[in-house]
């Protein structure tokens, strides 16, 4: 049984607004080919509806994928998913499978039947491609509206992350197969003396 909770849509921004490292999923039906890549740089856009921008390289399958399926996912790994993670980054799915290469296991997206992790990982986004603009023909960033999202129901509560568990910390890449995770919460003073 899953772990994970649907995240309300007005929400979903809240997955991505730290920076942490994200796992890029895609899936091709027709030539029945999947593929999931690590990406530093992702951010949300927009709040309502949910609207995401991820930097993908126009030389790569993901981007390949994206742009001719119109479609992915975005998966938030945990401390546990470092090593998936930092493998998945460093080799194209052109070849082969990465989810089957490593072990991997999927879920499936429930709007647009995507390759999804929830082993090991924190969250995850379902989003459609937005309609190619400027920024995605001249520079390397794709946008894409969230569809569905959940998360899992310790680490993401009430439409807020609960970094209270080494086992639940987010990843941030720095860098040749280094990476930080996010540390203990800090509460601001919000009385009013």
């Amino acid at each position: 049984m899953s772990r994970f909770v649907p995240v309300e849509l007005k929400h979903a921004s809240r997955l991505l607004n730290h920076g942490p490292t994200v796992l890029i999923t895609t899936r091709d039906e027709h030539i029945d080919r999947r593929n999931v890549m690590a990406a530093a740089w992702s951010m949300p856009v927009e709040f309502e509806p949910p609207r995401i921008a991820i930097v993908v390289d126009k030389s790569t399958w993901s981007r390949e994928l994206i742009e001719r399926t119109g479609k992915f996912g975005i998966v938030i790994p945990g401390v546990a998913a470092a090593s998936w993670t930092y493998a998945v980054g460093s080799v194209s799915g052109r070849e082969e499978d990465k989810f089957n290469a490593y072990g991997i296991p999927v879920v499936h997206g429930p709007q647009l039947g995507l390759p999804l992790i929830e082993e090991k990982c924190l969250a995850w986004m379902e989003c459609r491609l937005l309609p190619a603009t400027a920024a995605q023909e001249k520079y390397d960033t794709l946008f894409g509206e969230v569809v569905s999202a959940a998360a899992d129901e310790k680490a993401f509560v009430a439409g807020r992350w609960q970094f209270d568990d080494d086992t639940r910390n987010t990843l941030h890449h720095l860098g040749a197969g280094t990476f930080a995770s996010t540390g203990r919460l800090v509460r601001a003073n919000i009385s009013s003396d």
